[in-house]
């Protein structure tokens, strides 16, 4: 493969990847809750955690599923078990990279994310910024993950954490 050859894969890699994290945000944004399972494997794992247990290599995680039935329960908790105050979210995703090509052709990626929450009648606020970590699969033509860390850099969540991050 020639410099010339790889520059454009690798261009057309962070462009797939750009637009996998935009759709990832829109679906949220939108309340398509019952889309988000789709954008992970089978036996994906999926977790929040605070950046001082990630930095001391703590796996306490406030959410924490394992496998893509396990994300698709926490779906059917929020729309027919959990009360909570309705509210919408605003993703912002950016610096998505690629940071390796593992050796089965999956990728190691980063981007950074900032989420505002909208509750009724109060301002917008942030309700987390931080890096999302994924480990992220070809499937056909589809990008899904295997493994998606959120590290949030806040000292507290300020409300609760309903919608997935």
């Amino acid at each position: 493969m020639t410099v010339a050859q790889e520059d454009a894969t690798i261009e057309l890699c962070r462009s797939k990847l750009r637009e996998f994290y935009e759709d990832f945000a829109h679906c949220l944004d939108t309340d398509r809750l019952e889309d988000f399972p789709d954008f992970f494997t089978e036996q994906a794992r999926y977790r929040i955690i605070p950046r001082e247990n990630y930095d001391a290599g703590l796996e306490h995680a406030p959410i924490y599923c394992a496998g893509r039935a396990m994300i698709h329960d926490r779906v059917v908790a929020i729309r027919e078990a959990a009360l909570y105050q309705p509210r919408s979210l605003r993703h912002f995703i950016s610096g998505p990279r690629v940071l390796e090509t593992l050796d089965d052709g999956s990728y190691r990626t980063m981007a950074n994310f900032l989420i505002v929450e909208s509750l009724l009648e109060v301002e917008p606020q942030i309700l987390m910024v931080g890096q999302y970590f994924d480990e992220i699969e070809r499937s056909g033509p589809m990008l899904r993950i295997r493994d998606r860390t959120c590290v949030y850099d806040n000292y507290r969540i300020r409300t609760t954490l309903v919608i997935p991050v």
